[in-house]
Protein backbone atom coordinates (compact mmCIF):
# COMPACT_ATOMS: atom_id res chain seq x y z
CA UNK A 1 0.00 0.00 0.00
CA UNK A 2 1.12 3.41 -0.97
CA UNK A 3 0.58 6.60 0.90
CA UNK A 4 0.79 10.03 -0.39
CA UNK A 5 -0.09 13.54 2.01
CA UNK A 6 -1.97 16.28 0.91
CA UNK A 7 -1.82 19.24 3.28
CA UNK A 8 -5.10 20.98 1.27
CA UNK A 9 -7.67 22.37 3.97
CA UNK A 10 -10.29 19.75 2.70
CA UNK A 11 -13.13 19.92 4.85
CA UNK A 12 -14.80 15.86 5.97
CA UNK A 13 -18.40 18.06 6.93
CA UNK A 14 -19.19 19.97 3.49
CA UNK A 15 -23.17 19.11 4.27
CA UNK A 16 -22.82 21.30 7.60
CA UNK A 17 -22.35 24.74 5.63
CA UNK A 18 -25.42 24.31 3.67
CA UNK A 19 -27.56 22.80 7.29
CA UNK A 20 -26.11 26.03 9.05
CA UNK A 21 -27.17 28.39 6.01
CA UNK A 22 -30.98 26.61 5.92
CA UNK A 23 -31.14 27.08 9.90
CA UNK A 24 -29.71 30.54 9.82
CA UNK A 25 -31.91 32.12 6.82
CA UNK A 26 -35.06 30.71 8.97
CA UNK A 27 -34.29 33.44 11.55
CA UNK A 28 -33.91 30.87 14.67
CA UNK A 29 -30.73 32.18 15.58
CA UNK A 30 -32.02 35.30 16.07
CA UNK A 31 -35.12 34.46 17.85
CA UNK A 32 -33.29 33.06 20.26
CA UNK A 33 -30.85 35.97 21.23
CA UNK A 34 -34.00 37.95 21.24
CA UNK A 35 -35.96 35.45 23.72
CA UNK A 36 -32.99 34.83 26.27
CA UNK A 37 -31.38 38.36 25.84
CA UNK A 38 -28.11 39.42 26.36
CA UNK A 39 -25.37 37.55 28.63
CA UNK A 40 -22.89 40.26 30.09
CA UNK A 41 -21.51 42.92 28.76
CA UNK A 42 -18.06 41.04 28.83
CA UNK A 43 -19.14 37.59 27.33
CA UNK A 44 -18.05 37.32 23.61
CA UNK A 45 -20.44 34.71 23.02
CA UNK A 46 -24.49 35.22 23.14
CA UNK A 47 -26.85 31.96 23.96
CA UNK A 48 -27.49 32.05 20.18
CA UNK A 49 -24.01 30.78 19.41
CA UNK A 50 -24.23 28.43 22.34
CA UNK A 51 -26.95 26.68 20.98
CA UNK A 52 -25.95 27.25 17.30
CA UNK A 53 -22.66 25.36 18.20
CA UNK A 54 -24.62 22.47 19.89
CA UNK A 55 -26.48 22.01 17.02
CA UNK A 56 -23.75 21.74 14.10
CA UNK A 57 -21.69 19.63 16.48
CA UNK A 58 -24.55 17.08 17.08
CA UNK A 59 -25.43 17.59 13.11
CA UNK A 60 -21.60 16.40 12.55
CA UNK A 61 -21.72 13.87 15.35
CA UNK A 62 -20.51 15.58 18.32
CA UNK A 63 -21.30 13.93 21.55
CA UNK A 64 -20.02 16.31 24.11
CA UNK A 65 -19.11 19.89 24.40
CA UNK A 66 -15.37 19.05 24.19
CA UNK A 67 -15.87 17.91 20.61
CA UNK A 68 -16.46 21.44 19.50
CA UNK A 69 -12.96 22.39 20.60
CA UNK A 70 -11.17 19.07 20.29
CA UNK A 71 -12.61 18.01 17.26
CA UNK A 72 -14.89 20.20 15.01
CA UNK A 73 -13.37 23.94 15.39
CA UNK A 74 -11.45 24.14 12.20
CA UNK A 75 -14.45 22.97 10.01
CA UNK A 76 -16.77 25.27 12.19
CA UNK A 77 -14.94 28.42 11.94
CA UNK A 78 -15.54 28.25 8.02
CA UNK A 79 -19.02 29.35 8.40
CA UNK A 80 -19.97 32.90 7.86
CA UNK A 81 -20.41 35.44 10.74
CA UNK A 82 -19.62 32.75 13.37
CA UNK A 83 -16.64 31.82 15.61
CA UNK A 84 -17.14 29.21 17.27
CA UNK A 85 -17.20 29.30 21.34
CA UNK A 86 -15.03 26.63 23.56
CA UNK A 87 -16.35 24.12 25.70
CA UNK A 88 -16.05 25.97 28.35
CA UNK A 89 -17.95 29.05 27.66
CA UNK A 90 -20.67 26.31 25.92
CA UNK A 91 -21.28 24.86 29.53
CA UNK A 92 -20.87 28.31 31.51
CA UNK A 93 -23.53 29.54 29.36
CA UNK A 94 -25.91 26.57 29.90
CA UNK A 95 -25.54 27.29 33.63
CA UNK A 96 -26.32 30.68 33.42
CA UNK A 97 -29.96 29.97 32.13
CA UNK A 98 -30.68 26.86 34.89
CA UNK A 99 -33.45 27.93 37.19
CA UNK A 100 -33.40 27.04 40.60
CA UNK A 101 -35.11 23.64 41.96
CA UNK A 102 -38.37 23.27 43.25
CA UNK A 103 -38.41 21.01 46.38
CA UNK A 104 -41.76 19.51 47.41
CA UNK A 105 -42.27 17.02 50.16
CA UNK A 106 -45.21 14.29 49.79
CA UNK A 107 -47.12 13.39 53.08
CA UNK A 108 -45.26 10.45 53.51
CA UNK A 109 -42.28 13.02 54.29
CA UNK A 110 -40.18 12.78 51.19
CA UNK A 111 -38.90 15.13 48.95
CA UNK A 112 -39.25 15.55 45.56
CA UNK A 113 -36.82 17.77 43.53
CA UNK A 114 -38.62 19.34 40.60
CA UNK A 115 -37.02 21.38 37.43
CA UNK A 116 -39.29 23.86 36.20
CA UNK A 117 -37.47 26.01 33.61
CA UNK A 118 -40.61 27.54 31.70
CA UNK A 119 -37.87 30.32 29.79
CA UNK A 120 -36.37 27.92 28.58
CA UNK A 121 -39.39 25.74 27.80
CA UNK A 122 -40.99 28.86 25.78
CA UNK A 123 -38.72 29.17 23.95
CA UNK A 124 -38.66 25.04 22.68
CA UNK A 125 -42.84 26.16 21.77
CA UNK A 126 -41.92 29.55 20.08
CA UNK A 127 -39.18 27.84 17.59
CA UNK A 128 -41.79 25.46 16.72
CA UNK A 129 -44.74 27.83 16.26
CA UNK A 130 -41.90 30.39 13.99
CA UNK A 131 -40.37 27.73 12.18
CA UNK A 132 -44.62 26.56 11.17
CA UNK A 133 -44.26 23.04 12.85
CA UNK A 134 -46.70 24.31 15.21
CA UNK A 135 -49.57 26.28 13.85
CA UNK A 136 -52.34 28.09 15.67
CA UNK A 137 -55.11 27.49 13.20
CA UNK A 138 -54.69 23.56 13.41
CA UNK A 139 -57.20 22.50 15.75
CA UNK A 140 -56.32 18.82 15.18
CA UNK A 141 -53.46 18.24 17.34
CA UNK A 142 -52.43 14.89 19.44
CA UNK A 143 -50.71 15.58 22.97
CA UNK A 144 -48.52 12.94 23.90
CA UNK A 145 -47.22 12.36 27.51
CA UNK A 146 -44.85 10.43 28.94
CA UNK A 147 -42.17 10.23 31.99
CA UNK A 148 -38.89 8.63 31.14
CA UNK A 149 -35.79 7.41 33.38
CA UNK A 150 -32.86 8.13 32.08
CA UNK A 151 -29.64 6.72 34.43
CA UNK A 152 -27.25 9.48 35.75
CA UNK A 153 -24.14 8.78 38.08
CA UNK A 154 -24.76 12.61 39.32
CA UNK A 155 -24.09 14.15 42.36
CA UNK A 156 -27.77 14.93 42.78
CA UNK A 157 -29.20 11.89 41.25
CA UNK A 158 -31.60 9.84 43.51
CA UNK A 159 -32.59 6.13 43.45
CA UNK A 160 -35.27 4.83 41.77
CA UNK A 161 -37.59 1.89 41.52
CA UNK A 162 -35.86 1.26 38.37
CA UNK A 163 -33.22 0.03 41.02
CA UNK A 164 -30.56 2.81 39.37
CA UNK A 165 -29.80 6.48 40.17
CA UNK A 166 -30.88 9.41 37.74
CA UNK A 167 -33.61 11.73 36.81
CA UNK A 168 -37.55 11.12 36.18
CA UNK A 169 -38.50 14.01 33.40
CA UNK A 170 -42.14 14.65 32.08
CA UNK A 171 -41.86 15.07 28.45
CA UNK A 172 -45.16 16.32 26.17
CA UNK A 173 -44.87 15.87 22.81
CA UNK A 174 -47.61 16.84 19.34
CA UNK A 175 -46.80 14.90 16.26
CA UNK A 176 -43.95 13.76 17.77
CA UNK A 177 -41.55 16.60 18.30
CA UNK A 178 -40.82 17.66 22.04
CA UNK A 179 -43.44 20.54 23.09
CA UNK A 180 -42.54 20.63 27.09
CA UNK A 181 -39.76 18.86 29.28
CA UNK A 182 -39.99 18.94 33.18
CA UNK A 183 -36.88 17.61 34.94
CA UNK A 184 -37.73 15.19 38.05
CA UNK A 185 -35.56 13.65 40.33
CA UNK A 186 -35.19 9.52 40.51
CA UNK A 187 -36.85 8.80 43.06
CA UNK A 188 -40.30 10.80 42.12
CA UNK A 189 -43.42 8.56 41.10
CA UNK A 190 -44.61 9.68 38.01
CA UNK A 191 -48.18 10.77 39.34
CA UNK A 192 -46.77 13.14 41.85
CA UNK A 193 -48.00 16.91 40.99
CA UNK A 194 -48.32 15.37 37.35
CA UNK A 195 -51.48 17.34 36.74
CA UNK A 196 -49.57 20.61 38.12
CA UNK A 197 -46.79 19.44 34.83
CA UNK A 198 -49.83 19.40 32.37
CA UNK A 199 -51.27 22.42 33.82
CA UNK A 200 -48.23 24.05 32.80
CA UNK A 201 -47.51 22.55 29.72
CA UNK A 202 -51.34 22.88 28.35
CA UNK A 203 -50.96 26.40 29.50
CA UNK A 204 -47.94 27.38 27.53
CA UNK A 205 -49.46 26.12 24.14
CA UNK A 206 -52.22 28.01 24.83
CA UNK A 207 -50.01 31.21 25.06
CA UNK A 208 -49.23 30.37 21.39
CA UNK A 209 -52.43 29.65 20.34
CA UNK A 210 -51.92 25.88 19.97
CA UNK A 211 -54.77 23.92 20.99
CA UNK A 212 -55.08 20.29 21.89
CA UNK A 213 -57.87 18.17 20.49
CA UNK A 214 -57.00 14.87 21.39
CA UNK A 215 -54.45 13.71 25.00
CA UNK A 216 -53.06 10.28 24.91
CA UNK A 217 -50.94 8.80 27.76
CA UNK A 218 -50.14 5.64 30.05
CA UNK A 219 -51.27 4.21 33.22
CA UNK A 220 -48.97 6.60 34.97
CA UNK A 221 -51.32 9.62 34.23
CA UNK A 222 -54.07 7.18 36.14
CA UNK A 223 -55.46 9.50 38.82
CA UNK A 224 -58.82 11.50 39.64
CA UNK A 225 -56.31 14.97 39.66
CA UNK A 226 -54.19 14.24 36.36
CA UNK A 227 -57.53 13.06 34.35
CA UNK A 228 -59.54 15.80 35.45
CA UNK A 229 -56.35 18.22 34.09
CA UNK A 230 -56.78 16.49 30.81
CA UNK A 231 -60.06 16.82 30.35
CA UNK A 232 -60.18 20.73 30.88
CA UNK A 233 -57.59 20.79 28.27
CA UNK A 234 -58.23 18.58 25.33
CA UNK A 235 -61.60 17.71 23.55
CA UNK A 236 -60.83 14.29 24.01
CA UNK A 237 -58.86 11.73 25.83
CA UNK A 238 -57.12 8.40 25.79
CA UNK A 239 -55.47 7.06 29.03
CA UNK A 240 -54.64 3.47 29.60
CA UNK A 241 -56.51 2.19 33.04
CA UNK A 242 -54.98 0.39 35.96
CA UNK A 243 -56.47 -2.86 37.47
CA UNK A 244 -58.88 -2.54 40.26
CA UNK A 245 -61.22 -5.45 41.52
CA UNK A 246 -64.26 -3.41 40.89
CA UNK A 247 -63.53 -3.16 37.19
CA UNK A 248 -62.39 -6.46 36.36
CA UNK A 249 -66.09 -7.92 38.49
CA UNK A 250 -67.96 -5.37 35.59
CA UNK A 251 -65.26 -6.99 32.79
CA UNK A 252 -66.14 -10.66 33.91
CA UNK A 253 -69.71 -9.86 33.21
CA UNK A 254 -69.09 -8.66 29.18
CA UNK A 255 -70.95 -11.49 26.98
CA UNK A 256 -70.50 -9.47 23.52
CA UNK A 257 -66.94 -9.82 22.73
CA UNK A 258 -66.03 -8.62 19.33
CA UNK A 259 -62.93 -10.57 17.64
CA UNK A 260 -60.94 -8.40 15.72
CA UNK A 261 -57.21 -8.16 14.21
CA UNK A 262 -55.08 -5.23 15.37
CA UNK A 263 -51.36 -5.17 14.17
CA UNK A 264 -51.22 -8.72 12.30
CA UNK A 265 -52.65 -10.16 16.34
CA UNK A 266 -56.27 -11.04 16.88
CA UNK A 267 -58.08 -9.16 20.19
CA UNK A 268 -61.46 -9.86 21.72
CA UNK A 269 -62.85 -6.20 22.26
CA UNK A 270 -65.76 -4.29 24.44
CA UNK A 271 -67.19 -1.36 25.49
CA UNK A 272 -68.45 -0.61 29.04
CA UNK A 273 -69.70 2.21 31.22
CA UNK A 274 -67.76 2.46 34.23
CA UNK A 275 -66.67 5.28 37.03
CA UNK A 276 -63.58 5.39 38.38
CA UNK A 277 -61.85 6.35 41.54
CA UNK A 278 -65.41 5.70 43.29
CA UNK A 279 -67.28 8.42 41.78
CA UNK A 280 -70.51 9.53 39.79
CA UNK A 281 -68.86 10.12 36.88
CA UNK A 282 -68.73 7.68 34.13
CA UNK A 283 -66.34 7.41 31.02
CA UNK A 284 -65.97 4.81 28.58
CA UNK A 285 -63.68 1.76 28.83
CA UNK A 286 -62.61 0.05 25.91
CA UNK A 287 -61.47 -3.55 27.09
CA UNK A 288 -59.06 -5.74 25.04
CA UNK A 289 -58.06 -9.43 26.12
CA UNK A 290 -56.22 -12.28 24.15
CA UNK A 291 -55.02 -15.39 25.78
CA UNK A 292 -52.00 -15.95 27.74
CA UNK A 293 -49.49 -16.62 25.23
CA UNK A 294 -48.63 -19.62 28.09
CA UNK A 295 -51.58 -20.57 28.96
CA UNK A 296 -50.74 -19.15 32.45
CA UNK A 297 -54.38 -18.25 34.53
CA UNK A 298 -54.11 -14.68 35.87
CA UNK A 299 -54.63 -14.74 39.55
CA UNK A 300 -56.15 -11.37 38.82
CA UNK A 301 -59.02 -11.88 37.22
CA UNK A 302 -59.83 -15.70 37.58
CA UNK A 303 -58.76 -16.48 34.20
CA UNK A 304 -56.34 -17.17 31.20
CA UNK A 305 -56.47 -13.76 29.09
CA UNK A 306 -54.35 -10.89 29.40
CA UNK A 307 -56.57 -7.57 29.48
CA UNK A 308 -56.09 -3.90 28.93
CA UNK A 309 -58.27 -1.05 29.22
CA UNK A 310 -58.36 2.37 27.93
CA UNK A 311 -60.37 4.84 29.60
CA UNK A 312 -61.13 8.04 27.49
CA UNK A 313 -64.91 9.92 26.53
CA UNK A 314 -64.83 8.84 22.87
CA UNK A 315 -67.85 7.35 22.48
CA UNK A 316 -67.48 7.93 18.23
CA UNK A 317 -64.92 5.73 17.53
CA UNK A 318 -65.13 2.02 17.55
CA UNK A 319 -63.53 -0.59 19.96
CA UNK A 320 -61.19 -1.43 16.91
CA UNK A 321 -60.31 2.49 16.47
CA UNK A 322 -59.55 3.71 19.83
CA UNK A 323 -57.41 0.67 20.40
CA UNK A 324 -55.28 1.40 17.17
CA UNK A 325 -55.26 5.33 18.10
CA UNK A 326 -54.16 4.49 21.63
CA UNK A 327 -51.25 2.14 20.49
CA UNK A 328 -50.38 5.02 17.86
CA UNK A 329 -48.46 6.56 20.75
CA UNK A 330 -45.67 4.46 20.12
CA UNK A 331 -44.36 5.84 17.49
CA UNK A 332 -43.75 8.99 20.27
CA UNK A 333 -41.84 6.76 22.67
CA UNK A 334 -39.88 6.10 19.83
CA UNK A 335 -38.70 9.95 20.66
CA UNK A 336 -37.00 8.75 23.56
CA UNK A 337 -34.98 6.52 21.72
CA UNK A 338 -33.61 9.66 19.66
CA UNK A 339 -32.94 12.31 22.40
CA UNK A 340 -31.27 9.11 24.32
CA UNK A 341 -28.78 8.01 21.32
CA UNK A 342 -28.82 10.92 18.86
CA UNK A 343 -29.24 13.46 20.97
CA UNK A 344 -27.04 13.13 23.77
CA UNK A 345 -29.76 12.50 26.44
CA UNK A 346 -27.83 9.60 28.02
CA UNK A 347 -24.75 11.74 28.48
CA UNK A 348 -25.96 14.69 30.64
CA UNK A 349 -22.91 17.03 30.90
CA UNK A 350 -23.57 18.57 34.41
CA UNK A 351 -24.03 17.45 38.11
CA UNK A 352 -27.17 19.42 39.13
CA UNK A 353 -30.79 18.45 38.13
CA UNK A 354 -31.64 21.87 37.31
CA UNK A 355 -28.44 22.59 35.28
CA UNK A 356 -29.19 19.15 33.51
CA UNK A 357 -32.74 20.38 32.34
CA UNK A 358 -31.22 23.63 30.47
CA UNK A 359 -29.25 20.58 28.25
CA UNK A 360 -31.76 18.51 27.75
CA UNK A 361 -34.28 21.27 26.50
CA UNK A 362 -31.84 22.60 24.16
CA UNK A 363 -31.08 19.14 22.52
CA UNK A 364 -34.94 19.03 22.14
CA UNK A 365 -35.01 22.13 20.10
CA UNK A 366 -31.57 20.97 18.21
CA UNK A 367 -34.17 17.64 17.78
CA UNK A 368 -36.95 19.86 16.45
CA UNK A 369 -34.60 21.80 14.45
CA UNK A 370 -32.87 18.48 12.78
CA UNK A 371 -36.57 17.61 11.84
CA UNK A 372 -36.88 20.90 10.29
CA UNK A 373 -33.48 20.23 7.92
CA UNK A 374 -35.19 17.03 6.65
CA UNK A 375 -38.59 18.39 6.31
CA UNK A 376 -37.19 20.83 3.99
CA UNK A 377 -34.39 19.49 2.15
CA UNK A 378 -36.70 16.13 1.54
CA UNK A 379 -38.26 19.22 -0.43
CA UNK A 380 -35.37 19.97 -2.48
CA UNK A 381 -33.02 17.13 -3.48
CA UNK A 382 -33.56 13.14 -3.23
CA UNK A 383 -31.14 11.89 -1.23
CA UNK A 384 -32.53 13.15 2.28
CA UNK A 385 -35.28 11.55 3.52
CA UNK A 386 -37.70 13.23 6.51
CA UNK A 387 -37.81 10.16 8.47
CA UNK A 388 -33.97 9.99 8.30
CA UNK A 389 -32.11 9.44 11.72
CA UNK A 390 -29.27 11.57 12.93
CA UNK A 391 -26.93 8.89 11.59
CA UNK A 392 -28.22 8.25 8.70
CA UNK A 393 -28.54 12.25 8.14
CA UNK A 394 -24.36 12.94 8.56
CA UNK A 395 -23.63 9.93 6.17
CA UNK A 396 -25.96 10.73 3.62
CA UNK A 397 -25.84 14.61 3.74
CA UNK A 398 -23.04 16.18 6.07
CA UNK A 399 -19.91 13.83 5.48
CA UNK A 400 -19.30 14.87 1.85
CA UNK A 401 -15.28 16.27 0.94
CA UNK A 402 -15.40 20.09 0.41
CA UNK A 403 -12.74 23.27 0.26
CA UNK A 404 -13.28 26.83 0.09
CA UNK A 405 -11.81 28.19 -2.64
CA UNK A 406 -11.32 32.08 -2.94
CA UNK A 407 -12.27 33.53 -6.47
CA UNK A 408 -12.28 36.93 -7.35
CA UNK A 409 -12.62 38.60 -4.19
CA UNK A 410 -15.18 35.98 -3.27
CA UNK A 411 -15.47 32.65 -1.72
CA UNK A 412 -16.61 29.61 -3.37
CA UNK A 413 -17.77 26.21 -1.61
CA UNK A 414 -16.33 23.31 -3.93
CA UNK A 415 -17.81 19.87 -3.07
CA UNK A 416 -16.13 16.52 -3.89
CA UNK A 417 -19.41 15.42 -4.70
CA UNK A 418 -22.09 14.28 -7.84
CA UNK A 419 -24.67 14.99 -5.89
CA UNK A 420 -26.95 18.32 -6.54
CA UNK A 421 -26.59 19.95 -3.20
CA UNK A 422 -26.77 23.45 -5.48
CA UNK A 423 -30.72 22.92 -5.43
CA UNK A 424 -30.87 23.48 -1.51
CA UNK A 425 -29.99 27.29 -2.01
CA UNK A 426 -32.50 27.59 -4.96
Amino acid sequence: MKITYSKENISPFGGIYFADEIISNSGVYKTIQEHLGSRSSQARYGYADVIRALLLSSLSGGDCAEDLTQHLRPYLSKLEDFTVPSADTVLRSQKELATEKQVYTSQSGVDHEFSINMPMNRLLIRLLCDLQQLQPDKTDYTFDYDNQFIPADKYDARYSYKKQEGYFPGIASIDNMPVYIENRNGNSNVKFKQEDTLSRAYGLLEEFGISVKRSRMDCGSFSEKIISVVEANSELFYIRAQRCNDLYERIQEITNWELVEIDNMMYEVASIEYAPFGGKKSYRYVISRKPHPHGQGDLFTGDAFVYRAILTNDREKSNREVIVFYNARGASERLFDQMNNDFNWSKLPFSFLHENSVFMIIMAICRNLFHFLTDFMSTKVDFVKPYFRLKKFIFRFITVPAKWIKRARSYILKLYTDKPYHLLLT
